[in-house]
């Protein structure tokens, strides 16, 4: 692991509630301060949209989302053909939607959100 993604998950497990929340007007759904501070410091707006976009279409199947970011490993990524995958899911084992990305700079190996509500957010705010 970087040292970029050292910073971001030690900086991220310092939040767990928040006062502000902060929206995504086209979408109408919202974000937790802790979703701004790893779209900030991860440079990854587009995870934020994506995860909202896709989650938010899921409501109907579960009022609670799972978002799972893992990077592939080399030998996975040149068998899968993909570099990464975001698996939307009920956080019990049922997994509603995976998508594949073929290129991705985003600096984590791997990551946990949370959908519930409407709302964006780390599983430590929650």
């Amino acid at each position: 692991m970087n040292a970029k993604a050292i910073e971001i998950k030690q900086g991220s497990q310092h939040f767990n509630g928040s006062e502000h929340v902060y929206r995504i007007p086209l979408l109408r759904t919202r974000y937790t301060e802790g979703i701004k501070y790893l779209a900030k410091s991860a440079d990854c707006y587009w995870l934020v949209t994506d995860a909202s976009v896709i989650a938010k279409s899921l409501m109907n199947r579960s009022r609670f989302i799972t978002v799972d970011f893992k990077r592939y490993t080399p030998g996975e990524a040149e068998h899968k053909g993909y570099s990464a995958a975001i698996t939307y899911s009920d956080g019990n084992g049922n997994t509603f939607e995976e998508h594949n990305y073929h290129v991705t700079d985003f600096p984590l190996d791997e990551l946990r959100l949370f959908f519930v509500d409407d709302t964006l957010l780390l599983p430590s705010e929650y």
